[in-house]
Order: C-alpha cells, then sequence, then structure tokens
C-alpha cells in the first residue's frame, strides 16, 4: 500500500487499506456482502488499528461530512452503525478509526500537518461534482483550524478512463488544487484493471466486495 506512505509517514497518523480478500462470497445486496465481509474487516481493524470499532458514513452518494464523535448514528442493514445522509468523516479525536468503503469509487484520505486533525471520504461519480473535498477542507477549517496548505490528500484506487466515461479522479486532483491543498497524491491505480486485488461495481455488474479505507489519529503516550 505505497499509495498511502505519504500519510503513514505523518507522526501520530494511520491510514491503511483493506483491498480484495479471498474466500468471501458476494452478492448484489450491499448489506449481505458486508455482513460476509465484516469478520475479516474486524479482524483486520483490531489488529492493525487496536479498535473493534469504526466510524462509517452511510454514503448516500452525497457531499455530507460530519464531525465525529458527536454525531447520532443509525443501525445499517449490515448490523453496524452509520452516521446518516454523509459521504465524508472528520476528527480531531485520538483513537477514533474512521472507515470508507469503495468498489470503484474514491476514497480521499485528509491529514493536517499542524494539527494532526483527519478525514476520510467517499467520493465517485456525484460526490465529486458536489466537490465533497471541497467541503470537508472548509469544515476542517472551521473546526479545526486547517490550512488547505497543512493538508496532505492522498486519492486512493478507483475507476477510470477507459473502463468509466467520466474522469472524476482529475477533476478531485483539479479540487485539490483550487482549494490550495499543500501535498495531493494520486497513484492512478484503476479498480477496474485487476479483480485479483480491487473490487468493481461496474466490472462485476453489482456482484461485488467492498474495499475498507481506514484512518486513525493515534492516541498519545
Amino acid at each position: 500500500m505505497s499509495f498511502l506512505n505519504p500519510l503513514n509517514r505523518l507522526p501520530g497518523i494511520r491510514a491503511g487499506w483493506i483491498g480484495r480478500l479471498d474466500g468471501v462470497e458476494a452478492t448484489t445486496d450491499r448489506d449481505e456482502t458486508l455482513s460476509n465481509l465484516r469478520p475479516l474487516h474486524e479482524e483486520i481493524v483490531r489488529r492493525d488499528f487496536g479498535s473493534d470499532r469504526w466510524w462509517r458514513a452511510e454514503q448516500v452518494h452525497g457531499s455530507g461530512v460530519a464531525v465525529v464523535p458527536g454525531e447520532a448514528t443509525k443501525m445499517a442493514g449490515d448490523g453496524l452503525p452509520v452516521v446518516p445522509d454523509v459521504d465524508g468523516l472528520v476528527t480531531a479525536a485520538p483513537g477514533e478509526v474512521l472507515g470508507i468503503y469503495v468498489a470503484d469509487c474514491g476514497a480521499i484520505w485528509l491529514a493536517d500537518r499542524r494539527t494532526g486533525a483527519i478525514g476520510l471520504l467517499h467520493s465517485g461519480k456525484k460526490g465529486t461534482e458536489l466537490n465533497i473535498l471541497g467541503r470537508a477542507i472548509t469544515l476542517m477549517g472551521e473546526k479545526y483550524g486547517t490550512e488547505p496548505a497543512d493538508l496532505v490528500v492522498v486519492l486512493g484506487p478507483c475507476i477510470r478512463p477507459p473502463h468509466y466515461e467520466i474522469d472524476f479522479a482529475a477533476e478531485i486532483a483539479r479540487q485539490a488544487k483550487a482549494a490550495g491543498v499543500g501535498e495531493f497524491h494520486d497513484e492512478g491505480d484503476d479498480t477496474a484493471c485487476d479483480l485479483t486485488r480491487h473490487y468493481s461495481y461496474r466490472i462485476e455488474k453489482g456482484c461485488t466486495g467492498r474495499m475498507l479505507a481506514l484512518m486513525v489519529r493515534e492516541e498519545t503516550a
């Protein structure tokens, strides 16, 4: 997961990525598939992040971003709580693990090198059109005093042309530049190109799993 190195080099920041997992049945029912993935995801989060839970956004393909902890949650169909009506989460609280599921859409990690505040977003075609990245940067500025120049932003693997007619990854890069982001990183990995490592909703026609993007500001001693 070299694409996360710009984040994992930062003191007190840990970013993770759970790609395609062997032996997990995927169906066209998202909740059923996430339920099948849940035991393995929980095991990995426990091992790598020292936590039995993570914050989740409901992921409604919008531009809403929530500050956690402090937001109310509701139970999702797979039996885990989600923050309703949002596609992004930000926090400055140590030990609060953030999680976002993707299977062609882009996961965007944000880390403030100065304040330690972090964010994790779900940005596909619609979220990018609505500039969820810009919304998150503004919110982090309001809540934590984040300056865009202090941000390290990473876009993870997502679907890209020619496998998808819209290059939302390029638009996310433009949005980051327009916002004045200090560092923006994108290794250009296309989820549609390698189904041994990635799930792809489009290539697998909806019968697919989900990758899990993770991030935490670590507890200080």
